[in-house]
């Protein structure tokens, strides 16, 4: 059990690393999401499988879904279309999908070879999780909705600009079709 805990680790570290590093920010959430499974099979082999499931539908779903929302709003225009054409070759897939069948490979493992000893698992209420993020954390709940507020108002805000042609041949093209 411990080398499948030591192989999520090193993979969630790997993606995290790739992910900061990554100029794209298409690359980056790719990256971003394979670190978000590996931290749930971090969690999945640690004896936690309700943490594990909501590492996966809250942050490699909902805030990656976010995310993507914020990328496409601040790419506008034909060139970042052509760019990301460019973005979606094979290649770009390579790592990132040789990541996630890295962790694919270790959850059939953990899951067909099983414990010798029990695990001791923890039934976890979904009342009893709300009531300790409404009650004892709900400042960080609000402070955690508000910063995400404000970047996608940040990001709608930055979207709205328009963008001047700076070629001649362009500017005089858009003055006929005005007239």
């Amino acid at each position: 059990m411990s080398e499948l805990f030591y192989i999520a680790t090193f993979v969630a570290v790997a993606a995290t690393m790739l992910a900061l590093t990554r100029l794209h920010p298409v690359h980056a959430l790719l990256y971003l999401v394979v670190s978000f499974l590996a931290v749930a099979m971090i969690f999945l082999s640690l004896g936690a499988p309700f943490v594990a499931v909501l590492e996966i539908i809250i942050y490699a779903g909902a805030i990656i879904v976010l995310f993507i929302f914020v990328v496409m709003m601040l790419n506008l225009g034909k060139d970042t279309a052509l760019q990301e054409k460019r973005w979606l070759q094979p290649r770009v897939w390579l790592i990132p999908s040789l990541l996630t069948l890295l962790l694919l490979v270790e959850m059939v493992l953990l899951l067909l070879r099983g414990s010798k000893a029990p695990m001791l698992v923890s039934v976890v209420a979904p009342r009893n999780v709300s009531l300790s993020l409404y009650g004892e954390y709900i400042i960080a709940v609000e402070l955690a909705g508000f910063l995400l507020m404000a970047g996608v108002v940040g990001a709608a805000h930055i979207g709205k600009h328009t963008k001047k042609n700076l070629h001649r041949y362009l500017q005089e093209e858009e003055d006929i079709k005005q007239k």
